[in-house]
C-alpha cells in the first residue's frame, strides 16, 4: 500500500492507524513510536475516513505533550488545528468556562494552584482556631479528590488524629476549606475534573452536545489515568465508543498520584468487542538494553504480555559499577561524563529519591560539569512570577480574597499586619468580602491613604483585564514600580528574577487575554518550564524521567530499600510498582546505560552496609557486566549456592580480602576476615570465591 499517511508506518502501526469505529486498545511498549501512531489515525480519520476535525478528541498528560501533537497533526493534514487536543484537566476546564453556570460557578472563577491552596487552608486553620501543618491535610484533599471521593469518606482510613487534629476536626477544616473556596469564586486544581464530571452527569443537553465534538477520543498514557479521569473517559465515550486508549502497564508509576493500573489491564473487560494492538518494535534502545529491561520486567505479573523488539541491533553492554560508598558513587558518574565527553545535554543521572542528587550536583560540580536538576521550582511558582499572577486573578475576580492578601502590601505601601487584621476582623463580622471590608475600613484606619492608592491601583487593573495579558503586565510594573522593589529587595539574585518577569512577559504575549493566559498557567505542569536550558547534565527521579530519553544513562542507587523502596518491601503490588520504575529508567537509555549501587549508604544520619537490588539479581548472567573504568570488564558476581560451604575454608571477598568460613546456614556464611574480623554474608551477594 502506497498511503502516505501508511507508508512510514510499521505493520503492528498501521493496523492500529487503520483502525475505524468502535474500542481500541494499544499496547505501546516504550520507543515504540506511540505518539506517531496517534498522530497517523487522527490525520488518517480526517483524511480518509471523512470524519471532521471538530469531532475528534485527543487527551495527553502533559502540555508539552499536547503542543506536539497539535504541531504534527498541523505539518500533516490541513484543518487539523480544529482537533481538540489537551490534557484531561484542560479538556474539563473548557467545557466548564462554557457550560459551569449549570454547576454553581460564577463567570471569570479562578484556580487555586498548591500554594494558593496552603494559604487558604492556613486562614481556614487560623480561622477555626485550630494549630496544624496544612500540607497532610492538602495531601489528603488531593488524594480525595484524584480518586473522586468526598473528603471526608477517607477519614475511616486515618487513624484517631491525622495532622494533629481529631477527625472531627479535621472534618471541620475540610468542609470549611470547600466553603471559602466558593465563596471567592475559585476551584483547586483537584476540583476541575469532579466539577465537569457532575456537569456531565447531572446535564444530559451538556452531555450531548460535548459529546458531538469528541465521537473519537484518543486518551494517552491510559495507564496513568486516576478514577476521576477514568470516569470521564467512559462518560464522554458513551455507547458509541469510538475510544482509543494507548498505554504500557509496564510504565505505570504513578500509583502515588491515584492512577490506577487496573484501567488499561481491565480495558477488554469494560469494552469486550475491543480490538487489542501490541506496539513492540523499539526505536530508541539498543539491543543490548533491551535485552535487560525485558528480562527485569517479565517478573511482574500485573502486565500485558509484550516484548520489545530492537530495531538497533548490538549496542555497548549494560554496565554495573559497585561503589565503596555514596560519595564514590558520585565520583564514578562524574568522572565516566567526563571520560566520555561532550556534549553535556546526551547525559542523564536518574535516582529514586530527590536526596540523591546532592552528591551528584557535587561531584559534577566539582569536574566543572554543567548540570540542572529537573523538576525542580516550576516558572510559574517562583514568588515574583506569582505576585504578578495575583494581581491578575483579582482583577478579574475581586473576590480572591488569597490573591488579595498577596498583593496588598507588596511591593510594601505601608499597609502593616494591624490593617489587615483590622479588615479580616470587618469581613468575619459583617460577612462580607476581604475586598470589600477593605473599602468599608477606610474611615476606621488611622493611615488610610496607603490603602486607598490601592483600591485606585485595583480599580486601573479592572479596567485593563480586558486588553492583552502582556499589556496587562507591562502597565502593572509601572504603575507598581515592581521591578525597583525586586533590585532592592533582592541585590544577591535581582538578576534571575527580572529575567523570570521577562519570561513572563513572554509568554503573556503568546496568549489571547489575560483570562486565557491565566487558564494556561493553571495547567501548567509544575515541572514544565518556559524554556529548557540546554548544554546541561540532566539530573531527574525516575518518576520526572518518564516520557524522556537520553543517549547515555546513569541509573544510581540500585540496592534494597532504595530501588525497591523500603515503603514497598512489603506490598506485591508496591513491590511491582518499584520493578516498574527501575524498567522505566532502563528504557530511557538510548545508546549506553550505566548502573550503579554503593556498598555503603547513610540512611537518616547513620552509614549502613547495603544490598545490591534483587532486581539485578532477577536478571540473568550475561546480560550485563561488572565495570571499572581503569580496568578491563569482568563478569557478574559469583554467586555460592546454599551448602556450598560447610566451615573451614579459605575464601576471598572482593572488599574484605582473604578470610575463613566459621559457619554456614542456609544462604548465610559467617566468615572471619583477616583485616576486618567477622562479617554475617549473604550468598546471594558477597561474591565469596575460594582462595
Amino acid at each position: 500500500m502506497d498511503e502516505p499517511l501508511l507508508s512510514s508506518l510499521n505493520e503492528a502501526q498501521r493496523q492500529a492507524v487503520l483502525h475505524f469505529e468502535g474500542p481500541a486498545l494499544v499496547v505501546a511498549g516504550a520507543g515504540s513510536g506511540k505518539t506517531r501512531t496517534v498522530v497517523h489515525r487522527v490525520a488518517y480519520l480526517m483524511a480518509r475516513r471523512g470524519v471532521f476535525p471538530s469531532e475528534i478528541l485527543a487527551v495527553t498528560f502533559t502540555n508539552k505533550a499536547a503542543e506536539e501533537m497539535r504541531e504534527r497533526l498541523k505539518a500533516m493534514v490541513k484543518g487539523a488545528g480544529e482537533v481538540w487536543v489537551s490534557t484531561f484537566h484542560a479538556a474539563a476546564l473548557r467545557i466548564l468556562r462554557v457550560y459551569g453556570e449549570g454547576v454553581g460557578l460564577k463567570p471569570g472563577f479562578v484556580v487555586y494552584d498548591e500554594d494558593d491552596q496552603t494559604a487558604l487552608l492556613k486562614e481556614v486553620l487560623k480561622e477555626l482556631g485550630l494549630s496544624a501543618k496544612p500540607g497532610p491535610i492538602k495531601a489528603l484533599l488531593d488524594r480525595a479528590k484524584n480518586q473522586g471521593v468526598a473528603p471526608e469518606g477517607l477519614l475511616a482510613e486515618l487513624p484517631e488524629f491525622y495532622a494533629g487534629l481529631s477527625r472531627g476536626k479535621l472534618l471541620d477544616v475540610l468542609r470549611r476549606y470547600q466553603e471559602a473556596l466558593l465563596a471567592q469564586g475559585a476551584l483547586d486544581f483537584g476540583d476541575i475534573l469532579l466539577y465537569a464530571l457532575k456537569l456531565l452527569e447531572q446535564d444530559p443537553e451538556v452531555l450531548r452536545r460535548v459529546r458531538k465534538r469528541a465521537r473519537f477520543i484518543h486518551v494517552d498514557e491510559y495507564q496513568d489515568t486516576n478514577p476521576v479521569q477514568y470516569r470521564f473517559t467512559r462518560l464522554l465515550a458513551g455507547e458509541e465508543a469510538n475510544l482509543m486508549a494507548v498505554g504500557d502497564p509496564d510504565q505505570g508509576i504513578y500509583s502515588f498520584r491515584a492512577a490506577d493500573i487496573r484501567n488499561i489491564l481491565d480495558f477488554t473487560r469494560d469494552y469486550p468487542e475491543a480490538r487489542v494492538y501490541r506496539l513492540e518494535e523499539n526505536y530508541r534502545s539498543t539491543e543490548a538494553i533491551l535485552r535487560f529491561a525485558n528480562a527485569v520486567i517479565v517478573r511482574n505479573n500485573l502486565r500485558l504480555e509484550k516484548t520489545l523488539r530492537p530495531v538497533k541491533r548490538g549496542g555497548e553492554p549494560v554496565r554495573l559499577f559497585r561503589a565503596g560508598d555514596a560519595r564514590e558513587e558520585a565520583r564514578f558518574v562524574a568522572e565516566e561524563i567526563a571520560r566520555l565527553g561532550p556534549p553535556w545535554d546526551r547525559y542523564a543521572v536518574l535516582y529514586r529519591t530527590n536526596a540523591q542528587s546532592r552528591l551528584l550536583e557535587q561531584a559534577l560540580a566539582g569536574r566543572g560539569l554543567p548540570a540542572r536538576v529537573v523538576g525542580g521550582v516550576g516558572f510559574f511558582e517562583r514568588a515574583e512570577v506569582k505576585d504578578l499572577l495575583a494581581y491578575a486573578r483579582l482583577a478579574l475576580n475581586p473576590l480572591d480574597a488569597v490573591s488579595l492578601k498577596r498583593v496588598l502590601n507588596t511591593p510594601p505601601r505601608g499597609i502593616g499586619p494591624a490593617t489587615v487584621a483590622r479588615v479580616e476582623a470587618l469581613a468575619r463580622e459583617r460577612g462580607l468580602p476581604l475586598l470589600e471590608a477593605l473599602r468599608e475600613a477606610l474611615p476606621l484606619l488611622p493611615r488610610p491613604e496607603p490603602v486607598r492608592h490601592f483600591l485606585a491601583l485595583l480599580e486601573e487593573l479592572r479596567d485593563l483585564a480586558l486588553d492583552s495579558a502582556e499589556a496587562f503586565f507591562r502597565h502593572l510594573l509601572e504603575a507598581t514600580d515592581y521591578l525597583a522593589y525586586l533590585k532592592e529587595a533582592y541585590p544577591e539574585d535581582a538578576e534571575d528574577r527580572l529575567e523570570n518577569v521577562e519570561e513572563l512577559l513572554r509568554a503573556a504575549k503568546e496568549a489571547e487575554g489575560l483570562q486565557d493566559f491565566l487558564d494556561r498557567v493553571a495547567l501548567t505542569a509544575k515541572a514544565e518550564e518556559p524554556g529548557e536550558a540546554g548544554g546541561k547534565v540532566a539530573l531527574m527521579t525516575l518518576h520526572n524521567a518518564k516520557g524522556l530519553e537520553f543517549p547515555v544513562v546513569f541509573l544510581v542507587g540500585v540496592e534494597e530499600g532504595l530501588l525497591p523502596h523500603r515503603s514497598s518491601l512489603n506490598i506485591l503490588e508496591g513491590l511491582e510498582e518499584e520493578r516498574r520504575l527501575f524498567y522505566v529508567g532502563v528504557t530511557r537509555a538510548q545508546e549506553r546505560l550505566y548502573l550503579a549501587y554503593a556498598r555503603e549508604r547513610e540512611v537518616y544520619g547513620r552509614l549502613e552496609a547495603t544490598r545490591p537490588s534483587r532486581f539485578l539479581e532477577e536478571v540473568e548472567e550475561g546480560l550485563y557486566e561488572l565495570y571499572d573504568p581503569y580496568r578491563k570488564p569482568v563478569p557478574p558476581p559469583h554467586r555460592a549456592l546454599p551448602g556450598a560451604f560447610k566451615g573451614g575454608e579459605r575464601v576471598v571477598h572482593p572488599r574484605f580480602g582473604p578470610g575463613t568460613v566459621v559457619a554456614a546456614a542456609g544462604d548465610e556464611v559467617t566468615v572471619h576476615f583477616e583485616g576486618v574480623g567477622l562479617k554475617r554474608l549473604s550468598l546471594k551477594y558477597a561474591d565469596l570465591r575460594p582462595a
